[in-house]
């Protein structure tokens, strides 16, 4: 596939480009296909999160989108299923950009998903330099570099965690602090009500503590209006709908235009 100059002079590492002020706009896929992925970032996506938890994904497919966003100039990041070093070494393993890692509602659970992420002597991960990450034959200097590449983000999810933030900001090595509107709504009693002022109103805090310790907060959003709602309070990291709610929105608005029932 040809590639636009600007697309090949752009770096998909999160750190150097929140440490730019940028404001990133992606989106989570479900659908294990390549060229959905493929897609999503030609169409301009900052990144897009392959999202294990929740979806069907596999390694050995995650591998195949991830190669897909490869030529696009797209972030790859996973969602794996669980705070664990094998899931945490797996994703970054098969050369994903960021890995994001849910339920971190401690100061405990935040330095274990960075000790997963990263090499010493910042972390513990498993190290083999003959992994896609390292292109198979991986440098001397392949550690070092690898740990500059990645980037961690955790999942704030549930009022616990919101309770511990100033911990959780306190541990370095994490590039991004994404807060889960849903989890959150479900932890204060309010299942999906992510409109919520009490909802809202804990994301704000946390979006203000994390500016105080110059970290940068992602969130979901459901819709672009709710994606704007949240970076005009300083969020830079939108995870903007999932891939299948897209093309469903996309296709019935298609089929509603194409019978006049507009």
């Amino acid at each position: 596939m040809a590639l636009s100059a600007d697309v090949r002079t752009m770096t998909t590492n999160l750190r150097e480009r929140l440490s730019n002020n940028e404001t990133l706009i992606g989106t989570f896929q479900i659908c294990a296909s390549p060229m959905v992925a493929e897609t999503l970032g030609e169409a301009g996506m900052d990144f897009v999160i392959f999202d294990q938890e929740h979806g069907p994904l596999t390694a050995e497919t995650t591998l195949s989108l991830a190669m897909a966003l490869d030529d696009t100039g797209c972030t790859s990041v996973v969602r794996v299923r669980e705070n664990s070093p094998p899931e945490i070494q797996r994703a970054l393993d098969i050369g994903a950009d960021a890995v994001q890692i849910p339920q971190i509602e401690t100061l405990e659970d935040a330095r274990a998903a960075v000790d997963a992420a990263k090499f010493s002597p910042v972390g513990e991960r498993g190290l083999s330099k003959y992994v896609r990450a390292g292109e198979y034959v991986g440098s001397d200097s392949y550690a070092a570099e690898e740990n500059e590449r990645t980037s961690v983000v955790v999942h704030v999810e549930g009022e616990r965690g919101v309770e511990n933030i100033d911990d959780v900001l306190s541990v370095e090595g994490i590039d991004v602090i994404f807060l889960g509107p849903y989890d959150l709504s479900q932890s204060l009693g309010i299942p999906g009500q992510v409109r919520d002022e009490r909802v809202e109103s804990l994301m704000t805090d946390v979006c203000d503590r994390a500016a105080d310790a110059g970290r940068a907060v992602g969130t979901f959003a459901d819709d672009p209006e709710m994606a704007r709602r949240w970076t005009d309070v300083g969020v830079e990291y939108v995870a903007l709908s999932v891939d299948l709610p897209i093309l469903h929105r996309a296709a019935e608005g298609a089929h509603r235009q194409a019978i006049g029932d507009e």
